[in-house]
């Protein structure tokens, strides 16, 4: 199926779920950087599932009921405009391009969004998230509620159109998991980049541009969140970003990275040793790790529970805090009580698509819901030691996870990483390459 069958099937779909009423969905809008740059746009997750149009300031109009529309609200064809910003596709365009049922120039949205408002009883809108747009919303229900002196017209029903999109986004079809897996193996690839340049005595920041000029010279244009190159210490700190510490011989080297491709984010962690070779702790740690994120993949099936392949994990990482001495007790009780948070603090994983933590609910009616195939997901349990007395000074500020991307599929799972080294054999054989 093609990116505009897609589309409009998407469209389709949603009208179909909503029944009735008319849902407004708006992309990101431009934002200055500083003077006259702007930071570099990157559309609304939803409005481009289901429009492809990747233009800022558009809205998208969705009509249910006996007769379903798409409208596209965008910006006007603009020559001046386009001499300096480049080429805008206009409404008359946009139609065609993206299969639209009508598209109108953004100055006509405060005329006609109240006309398509007036015979509905609902709309669907994010309510909440921008105050400016709530604002614009109600001045819209308002102006509709004027077309009428003698009878109350316009929604009488407000609804979310999230809550049925994120179910529509948290299931990837073939096309959707074609486009992540290339930007798992240019991912992948980059990692690998990154291991055979790493040495002691450059910065965390001349590995990021290696994993950079992977991605750029792939297709990708940008990373898919700000990449974490955390060397010593800093990868025990979970989101750190600065990226401009020295790599020192002993070091490993925690590296959490991903492209964007096509709209589609990949989720990658590594984590190796700076001089190529584990020391006999970092050793002992790393295949801890390692053997609670194969416990956790292994039960990824249709059927399983979210909670399932983090509660493995959990297990073994426990395990492994008894057997190195760091805690005391029971494995039952060290669970129970939640001490092994001292060293693992986080979720196995997260939902991964458009967004790098993807939308869609991992509990329904307060259970945790079961796994279905197109799903995809990371699985990234971690040990990050900072100094405690409780723990021989031989592991302190080592930080360590592995993360693979995971899609459910009807017999099991598959592993669209799985062509990135993370055993220690296969990563101190790609560093010996170096």
């Amino acid at each position: 199926m093609t990116q505009l069958a897609l589309t409009i099937a998407r469209r389709a779909r949603l009208a179909g779920q909503m029944k009735q009423g008319v849902a407004i969905i708006p992309t990101a809008t431009e934002l200055a950087r500083n003077a006259d740059s702007n930071f570099p746009f990157r559309f609304d997750s939803s409005f481009f599932y289901l429009t492809a149009f990747p233009e800022p300031d558009a809205i998208v109009v969705i009509v249910a009921g006996p007769q379903p529309m798409s409208i596209l609200f965008c910006r006007e064809k603009d020559p001046e405009r386009e001499i300096w910003d480049g080429y805008r596709y206009g409404p008359e365009a946009a139609k065609a391009k993206f299969g639209f049922d009508e598209a109108w120039p953004l100055a006509e949205m405060d005329q006609r969004i109240p006309e398509i408002l007036h015979h509905q009883s609902c709309l669907y809108s994010a309510f909440g998230v921008d105050a400016s747009w709530d604002q614009r919303v109600s001045g819209w229900l308002q102006a509709t509620r004027r077309l009428s002196v003698r009878a109350h017209v316009g929604p009488t029903e407000l609804r979310d159109w999230r809550t049925l999109v994120d179910e529509m986004r948290l299931i990837k079809d073939e096309q959707e998991l074609g486009v992540m897996r290339r930007a798992a193996a240019i991912s992948g690839d980059a990692h690998v980049r990154a291991m055979r340049f790493a040495k002691p005595g450059c910065f965390e920041y001349e590995v990021e541009a290696e994993l950079m000029h992977e991605f750029y010279r792939r297709g990708s244009r940008a990373p898919a969140y700000g990449s974490i190159v955390a060397a010593g210490a800093n990868a025990c700190v979970l989101h750190y970003e600065t990226n401009n510490a020295v790599l020192n011989d002993g070091d490993l080297l925690l590296i959490d990275a991903g492209c964007e491709l096509e709209g589609y984010a990949s989720d990658i962690t590594r984590t190796f040793p700076v001089n190529g070779k584990f020391s006999g702790p970092q050793r002992d740690v790393y295949e801890i790790v390692l053997a609670a994120q194969q416990a956790a993949i292994d039960l990824i099936r249709p059927g399983a529970l979210w909670s399932d392949p983090h509660l493995a994990a959990v297990k073994v990482l426990a395990q492994g805090m008894l057997d190195l001495k760091w805690l005391e007790g029971s494995l039952d009780a060290v669970i129970e009580s939640e001490a092994y948070r001292q060293f693992y603090m986080h979720q196995t994983g997260h939902w991964l698509g458009l967004d790098v933590h993807d939308v869609g609910d991992y509990k329904q009616q307060d259970s945790w819901r079961a796994l279905q195939p197109g799903m995809v997901m990371t699985v990234e349990p971690g040990l990050y030691v900072r100094p405690t007395d409780k723990v021989p000074e031989a592991f302190w500020h080592i930080g360590i996870r592995i993360e693979d991307d995971v899609a459910i599929t009807t017999t099991g799972h598959d592993v669209l990483t799985a062509g990135t080294p993370k055993t220690i054999a296969d990563i101190e054989a790609t560093m010996a390459t170096r």
